[in-house]
């Protein structure tokens, strides 16, 4: 073999798992697992990023789980356009401030400039409300409750990460309308409690509820609640969702004048409020379960959850095949999402392909397996060389899919309380200041009281900033 053809097996070998190491090397860690376990793939426009089928049907998975939530709580889903008008986005300042920075004009159609730019839409508040204005004008249309799937631009960011600070993302958001605040603070919380469901018993990420404060809240809201998502491996905080109540901001006369006559037949001003999901829940996930072989995906939103590995011997190859498709048909019918891996590769190369990809349940298929009725099951989620559970041999009986289920459920909960116990030993309530910048350098979340008051938030955040470089200066 000569060394070029050396050095191109051995390019072509590194491809096939994670050469960076996660605790040491976690930007590159993310960089790697991202592109190689096929989740996205990158594009000539800077910050934005092509999601292949695997991470786009996990997308899915979301979408329908969240989609059926909040149809249930009675909101509809429509659609809006991606363009809106200069003058609808600089109609009130605080909300055009909060995006002026992050907002792409369309100045020009063909060779011509255009008599009147439009933006592609950072978010969609100044799109639907006109809209609103029209819709609205009894306390018998309210409350007005309406979502749509699909896909916004925001064109400033520092530095890009797939899945977590893009130019393009897609998302639902939703916007509602309502006659009193306590129904607009009722419908605040229950769609972050949505979030909270999607995060933790589909993603089996653990989230923190809470209120953002003034300084950080969505601009132009009366205020903002969040699902904080967390990183043990950094130590960093993560936005996992929000729902913002959004007061009278928007529906007041001089902005949008959107109002309705209550049954006293006095005009009134509706309560709005706004909320949105988005695929950097895709990018937390990573990030909180993947190890060094890839990517660790958690079985309720795993677009494969289970790949049957049919392992070949001379003259067998119909006998397992056959017994492959049973198992599949078999297993589909239980509500499984499976498949069979024929792939022309030895049982090593394919093994050690579906862990990068992430893949909760490997089920190995043999000749002898066949004459036994059994089936070897391995799971993602653990470390075969240490852990005993990691690898069982199952008969193939009645209650074969009642196991498979089992397995599953056991793999979210395995990976729910590993990341719960995580953030709970990395969450430190503190009293003074002095602990403050240690204990974030310690990679932790800080619990602290403070006032609440936008000076003291900026004074806070500068005087971290300026210990924090200190600190590193003197090491």
């Amino acid at each position: 073999m000569t060394n070029l053809s050396k050095k191109k097996g051995a390019e072509k070998s590194a491809q096939l798992g994670i050469e960076a190491d996660k605790a040491t090397e976690f930007g590159k860690w993310y960089s790697q697992v991202v592109t190689r376990g096929s989740m996205i793939d990158y594009y000539d426009v800077s910050g934005c990023f092509v999601l292949r089928p695997n991470s786009y049907a996990l997308w899915e998975v979301i979408q329908d789980t969240l989609n059926g939530l909040i149809k249930e709580s009675g909101v509809r889903n429509a659609y809006f356009p991606l363009l809106v008008s200069e003058a609808a986005l600089t109609r009130e300042e605080s909300h055009l401030e909060g995006f002026s920075a992050e907002v792409a004009w369309v100045t020009k159609a063909g060779g011509s400039e255009m008599a009147a730019p439009v933006a592609i839409r950072p978010t969609s508040e100044t799109i639907m409300y006109p809209l609103f204005a029209k819709w609205i004008t009894s306390h018998r249309d309210l409350p007005l409750r309406i979502n749509q799937w699909s896909n916004v631009l925001r064109w400033e960011f520092k530095d890009a990460v797939p899945f977590i600070r893009t130019r393009e993302f897609l998302w639902q958001e939703g916007h509602s309308a309502f006659a009193s605040q306590e129904e607009a603070d009722k419908e605040v919380y229950e769609i972050l409690d949505y979030y909270r469901r999607i995060y933790e018993d589909v993603l089996a990420v653990p989230v923190v509820p809470g209120k953002k404060s003034e300084k950080e809240k969505f601009a132009g809201a009366a205020y903002t609640t969040t699902v904080e998502a967390f990183i043990p491996i950094n130590g960093r905080a993560v936005q996992g969702a929000t729902s913002h109540c959004l007061g009278q901001t928007f529906s007041r006369k001089e902005m949008f004048n959107i109002s309705f006559l209550d049954e006293s037949g006095h005009p009134k001003h509706p309560i709005q409020n706004s909320w949105g999901f988005t695929t950097r829940s895709i990018g937390v996930t990573i990030m909180v379960h993947g190890d060094n072989k890839g990517l660790v995906l958690p079985p309720r939103a795993a677009p494969t959850q289970v790949v049957i590995l049919p392992i070949y011997f001379k003259d067998k190859i119909e006998k397992v095949d056959a017994a492959a498709d049973e198992l599949k048909r078999q297993l589909k019918a239980a509500g499984v999402r499976v498949e069979v891996d024929r792939r022309p590769h030895n049982p090593g190369w394919r093994h050690n392909d579906h862990e990068l990809h992430g893949v909760p349940i490997r089920i190995e298929l043999g000749p002898r397996d066949v004459d036994n009725k059994t089936v070897v099951v391995c799971r993602r989620d653990r470390d075969s060389k240490v852990d005993a559970d990691a690898k069982s041999t199952l008969a193939l009986d009645e209650s074969f899919n009642d196991k498979i289920h089992a397995l599953l459920d056991d793999i979210h909960n395995s990976l729910f309380q590993k990341a719960k116990v995580a953030l709970e030993h990395q969450t430190v309530k503190i009293s003074a200041w002095e602990e403050f910048v240690p204990t974030l350098d310690k990679k932790c979340l800080v619990l602290a009281p403070w006032c609440e008051a936008v000076s003291c938030e900026d004074e806070i955040k500068k005087k971290s900033k300026e210990e924090s470089e200190a600190a590193i200066v003197n090491e």
